[in-house]
């Protein structure tokens, strides 16, 4: 596996796989790597010849500095995973290699990046297609491999591929769960033991939603209900609870009676030691 900082190098070793008329396929990390990472990684294997991935924490797409501070940065044992999973290139830029001096260029999807998650994390989904877009340049693969934990950020980035014509495959994949139903984050383990145990509390507003699924209940009292299983179980905060369109993304209201996506994200902890954990599911009756 070919270790690049910096850009130049990454995109003479993807060059040789071009030369030799190979496809890629592309998996951008923050690191912090986790199973839910590795099963991107295996899907990227299965559809291409040859597998790039990317680690760089992203300093714009983060809110708070003490967020970013805190963000883990395990690099040797991030790379022995991409080694041992058959990974061919993997680039680790500088926050400097990444956004020179001067940068001033954004990417932003207008209504996406600002609805839902996005109320909650302003600015966060800018970042993210910027940075995103800077690494698609960059590696120029064939598809890019992204989990459906991050139900928004699929969708923005689909669109922002959509609208910009980038040839290339956004491919989603399955969210990878903890044995207790957990999804998969790098930052569960921010989490203290108490709030750990309290995060599967999401897995279990959204296994509550589906067993409400074509019942009498409404979309009011599914958010009622919510509400009153985080007060209830944690100490947690319930920060938002979208029930939408999967298609449309436009707020659902009434009956269960219709497909779903919901989006909801809890923060655990106070000040600069909490975490906000998301997680999502659609819902067909």
């Amino acid at each position: 596996m070919k270790v690049c900082r910096t850009i130049a190098e990454y995109r003479a070793e993807i060059a040789t796989f071009r030369a030799a008329s190979e496809s890629v396929g592309v998996v951008t990390t923050m690191g912090a790597l986790h199973a839910g990472h590795m099963a991107l990684v295996e899907r990227a294997k299965s559809g291409n010849d040859r597998v790039v991935t990317t680690i760089f924490v992203n300093p714009t797409q983060f809110g708070q500095a003490a967020d970013l501070e805190k963000y883990p940065r395990p690099e040797a044992q991030d790379l022995e995973m991409f080694r041992s999973a058959g990974v061919d290139a993997v680039l680790i830029p500088s926050v400097e290699e990444m956004y020179p001096r001067g940068d001033e260029t954004i990417v932003e999807t207008t209504r996406l990046a600002h609805v839902l998650h996005g109320l909650v994390r302003p600015g966060h989904f800018r970042g993210v297609a910027t940075v995103v877009t800077k690494l698609f340049n960059i590696a120029q693969p064939d598809r890019a491999y992204f989990g459906e934990k991050d139900y928004q950020q699929l969708a923005v980035i689909r669109r922002m591929v959509r609208d910009l014509h980038m040839p290339l495959e956004i491919v989603g994949v399955p969210t990878v769960r903890e044995s207790d139903g957990l999804a998969m984050s790098s930052r569960n383990i921010r989490l203290s033991p108490e709030h750990r145990k309290e995060a599967v509390v999401l897995n279990q507003c959204l296994d509550h939603a589906e067993t409400l699924m074509g019942t009498a209940s409404t979309v009011a009292g599914l958010k009622a209900d919510v509400q009153e299983m985080v007060q209830g179980r944690t100490s947690g905060k319930l920060m938002a609870f979208d029930v939408v369109d999967p298609e449309s993304f436009e707020p659902v209201e009434g009956p269960l009676n219709r497909p779903i996506a919901i989006m909801m994200s809890v923060e655990f902890g106070e000040g600069e030691d909490a975490v906000l954990l998301i997680d999502q599911r659609e819902i067909v009756p």
